[in-house]
């Protein structure tokens, strides 16, 4: 298929696409006239990629994690990379959690100290 199908059938843009693939995460053939053409496992891979990007893994870590990308996420060969990769960017969203939390209470505590509305839990 075509970058353009690709796109549809992933609901992405071919920017993104392109953008993956300079990040060495796709990996297109060429046709004779220079168009990229993606195999059937693309679809997969590009799913993969976006639900690992919004669960907040850097292209750096999918790229560490390439090899498994075709796979469903909860599967891989050998998947200690991805368990490791997992349980930092875990760690990096529990401290921006325990952060937020923090600056919430401030914002609780000047609010009720300015006589605003009482804010829910």
């Amino acid at each position: 298929m075509r970058i353009g199908e690709l796109a549809e059938a992933t609901g992405t843009t071919t920017r993104a696409l392109r953008y993956y693939e300079e990040q060495g995460l796709l990996h297109p053939e060429r046709s004779a006239n220079g168009y990229r053409v993606y195999g059937p496992g693309a679809v997969a891979v590009v799913e993969n990629i976006q639900l690992l990007l919004a669960a907040g893994l850097t292209t750096e870590d999918l790229r560490a994690i390439d090899g498994c990308l075709l796979d469903p996420v909860h599967a891989c060969a050998d998947p200690t990379t991805k368990i490791r990769l997992f349980e930092q960017r875990l760690a990096v969203v529990q401290r921006r959690i325990d952060e937020l939390s923090r600056v919430r209470g401030r914002l609780v505590d000047q609010l009720a100290e300015l006589g605003g509305a009482s804010v829910a839990a």
